[in-house]
């Protein structure tokens, strides 16, 4: 019997998902679910703005350091509970019976609300890009080419969703294959973006203005606090790194679950840290006026800073837009693979929660496809709430921005439960995997809940001055009216009948 599979017997499930994903198919889906470029890429030019190059580029040193001490922690977990439920699954037995049940709730939900949410950053993001790669090839903002308006942008943003919802119906060997297709696509295509955007451009900025420039734009952002300014220009990379704990979701999937998961994590962690950082400079150094990158009368409409870099590079040199084009495609199917990861990790998610009845009609969404041994019901409902999410997009302007701090707080959120038990928890209690970090547990997951503490919190500011309408940071008020309605229900009903995790194989009292 595979590793991972006795150790799910151990915890009290029995094996009802194929055991077939490979390590490296594993850490493809856990890569593409990060992916090099979705997260930098729509935030790339705001977080530019708000305190310049310097600013930018230190942040993702900032963030990447402090993002390891949260694997490392979560990779030791999941070692030890290689399971679909992952993270509120571990909740629940890291908090032990008292508030296991408690810490579970509140964990899945955070999860499930971040995951659906990053559905839809993907859409949003994808059509963006898309939207921009239309634009130039039928010209340019100013010669006549087409800028897709909201109604056009809401079709795409829900023909995506349901492309990837239709993708993930099929068997996990069909997403594990796209997957291991991104992987390649995002190495090869960040490696050609990396290295030729710098050479193509005609000029590039010096190391001084990368590294040591700092300038806020107050007159734009409406914020004049140095400190305030530099907290959000770390947002970009804030919401980069996470989502390496998709190979967490798939350990019921993979081979040798209890070392693969845990090393998939970590190696995810490690790639998307030295690509990001080079990505951020290739833009950096390209960049050919800072000023106009945000002129709403440019190439570009104002509308996507990296759009503007890239054709400024290619038009500067060869006179065309061509070369542009093919690279806003390239940064289009690194959003196309990402949303395709995180639709199969939320659909997980949504069936390991109504295995456990701790969604209503759980009946229906916990139920597998008899053919293809995939959570389809769980797929679609993701599909639908995605699609919910992003119908604000015809009326107000500042969407992406509520889905991502949405979609940041529930998902790392998420991370924050289970690591906090397992830092105040006896350690007697805990049975360690292959990955065990000893002593060091402690201080290690301590660093990690307060970093993820913090990057919750940022992710509630306001991001512009004076706040208005138009610009309002309305992911607060979102998320304490669906926080509030999940703990009201665990309040007056949940808590009678929600356990946490409920074990389909009987086996005898011990140590889990």
């Amino acid at each position: 019997m595979d590793s991972g599979e006795k150790r799910l017997n151990e915890l009290g499930y029995r094996q009802e998902l194929r055991r077939e994903m490979t390590l490296f198919k594993t850490l493809a889906i856990s890569f593409s679910t990060m992916t090099l470029f979705t997260g930098i890429t729509p935030l790339y030019g705001s977080s530019l703005l708000y305190a310049g190059p310097a600013s930018l580029v230190w942040g993702w040193v900032v963030v990447s350091f402090f993002t390891w001490f949260v694997g490392i922690a979560m990779a030791e977990i999941c070692s030890s509970f290689p399971t679909t439920g992952s993270l509120y699954f571990w909740a629940a037995h890291l908090a032990g019976p008292r508030w296991g049940p408690l810490a579970s709730w509140c964990c899945a939900w955070l999860e499930t609300i971040g995951l659906i949410a990053g559905i839809g950053t993907q859409a949003y993001a994808g059509s963006q890009t898309l939207q921009s790669i239309i634009l130039l090839s039928t010209g340019t903002n100013k010669d006549g080419g087409y800028f897709a308006p909201k109604w056009l942008f809401l079709c795409i943003y829900m023909g995506l969703t349901v492309i990837w919802a239709v993708l993930n119906t099929f068997a996990l060997e069909v997403i594990a294959f796209i997957d291991v297709i991104s992987i390649w696509w995002q190495v090869i295509g960040g490696l050609v973006i990396v290295i030729m955007l710098p050479l193509v451009a005609l000029s590039r900025k010096s190391g001084s203005y990368v590294f040591t420039h700092f300038e806020m734009a107050p007159e734009s952002t409406g914020i004049s606090s140095k400190p305030y300014a530099v907290v959000l220009s770390f947002l970009v990379s804030q919401y980069s790194l996470y989502g390496y704990d998709a190979a967490a979701h798939l350990t019921e999937e993979t081979k040798g679950a209890d070392k693969n998961g845990p090393i998939s994590i970590l190696t995810s962690i490690g790639i998307i840290s030295v690509f990001g950082w080079a990505y951020i400079l290739a833009l950096t150094f390209s960049i050919q006026d800072f000023n106009y990158l945000y002129d709403t009368t440019n190439e570009t409409a104002g509308a996507f800073v990296p759009a503007q870099i890239l054709y400024d590079a290619f038009h500067g040199r060869y006179h065309n837009s061509a070369g542009a084009i093919v690279l806003l495609f390239v940064i289009w199917g690194s959003f196309f693979f990402g949303g395709l990861s995180i639709t199969t990790s939320a659909a997980r998610v949504v069936y390991a929660l109504s295995r456990d009845q701790g969604i209503p009609f759980s009946s229906v969404w916990r139920q597998v496809h008899p053919k293809h041994k995939v959570p389809s019901n769980a797929v679609w409902l993701c599909a639908a709430v995605c699609i919910l999410l992003g119908l604000p997009i015809l009326k107000v302007n500042v969407v992406f921005t509520a889905i991502t701090s949405i979609c940041t707080i529930g998902w790392v959120g998420g991370y924050a439960v289970p690591i906090f038990a397992r830092m105040v928890m006896a350690e007697k209690n805990f049975k360690a995997g292959p990955f065990y970090l000893g002593k060091a547990r402690r201080p290690i997951c301590f660093i990690a809940f307060l970093w993820i503490c913090y990057t919750c919190s940022v992710f509630l500011l306001p991001t512009y001055y004076p706040i208005s309408w138009d610009n309002f940071n309305y992911s607060p008020v979102a998320l304490g009216i669906v926080l509030s309605l999940i703990m009201l229900w665990w309040v007056l009903d949940a808590r009678k009948w929600f356990k946490g995790p409920v074990r389909n194989i009987e086996i005898p009292n011990e140590k889990v």
